[in-house]
């Protein structure tokens, strides 16, 4: 296991997720996840931004399980008893090989980034031609994208159409959306009791106010590829592999 951390922004959010609020946002957020991605056994999966809570449960299954933390959200620590190596690296220059994950996952790094469509395209750089993508962002409607002492309140809300537009401007294809986080964002036990309910009226009854949007993309190779140069291509791809 290989945790490469990429200031204060990562603490923060590492406190947030140590209180019994933000356990129950990583719960309600990895029932989500599971929906789209249920299982990741042999896979290599990258993790983008702060996406510890997030790769517990393909640990052990996974081939490879790596959690790469942006140098402008700070140093993070794998969970205690999980084994780890760690270092620094930046949004914009993974210090990966081209075509090495199947799976990347992207939590509290888009908003946070200082240039999303950079941030995108090593993404995009570093994924498998038949890999896929999952970005979780603040939705800048919910009431989570308006409350500062959490993390879902730091940085860029997007809207889905918003991110869709990013996606696409940086060669991905969207293939699913999804929402999650109605729950408001309190930390009153009684609310955070009740937590599977306001998720299930939420997504009935008020879909917009979701805290996040999820959103599933692959890699649109015939964007990157100039009419006639199909077979060029394939001969980089392959040496590269």
């Amino acid at each position: 296991m290989l945790l490469c951390a990429m200031s204060a922004d990562a603490q923060h959010t590492a406190q947030f997720y140590a209180t019994s609020q933000g356990a129950v946002v990583a719960r309600l957020l990895r029932v989500r996840l599971a929906q789209i991605w249920p299982q990741a056994t042999g896979l290599s999966v990258l993790g983008l931004g702060y996406t510890s809570p997030y790769l517990l449960p393909y640990l052990g299954h996974a081939r490879v399980c790596i959690a790469a933390v942006p140098a402008q959200i700070g140093t993070a620590r794998w969970p205690m008893g999980a084994p780890c190596l760690s270092c620094t690296t930046e949004e914009d220059a993974l210090p990966f090989p081209d075509l090495s994950f199947d799976r990347v996952l992207l939590v509290h790094g888009l908003e946070a980034a200082d240039n999303a469509r950079r941030l995108l395209r090593e993404a995009w750089r570093v994924l498998k031609d038949d890999g896929r993508l999952l970005v979780v962002a603040p939705n800048r409607r919910g009431w989570w994208a308006h409350v500062e002492n959490t993390p879902f309140g730091q940085g860029q809300p997007y809207s889905p159409g918003q991110i869709g537009r990013l996606l696409r401007a940086s060669m991905f294809r969207v293939e699913r959306r999804d929402t999650a986080l109605y729950l408001p964002p309190t930390r009153m036990p009684l609310v955070l009791r009740s937590a599977r309910l306001w998720e299930t009226l939420g997504r009935t009854l008020a879909p917009q106010l979701a805290g996040v949007t999820i959103t599933e993309a692959s890699k649109d190779l015939y964007s990157a590829v100039p009419v006639g140069a199909t077979a060029r291509r394939r001969l980089v791809f392959t040496e590269a592999g």
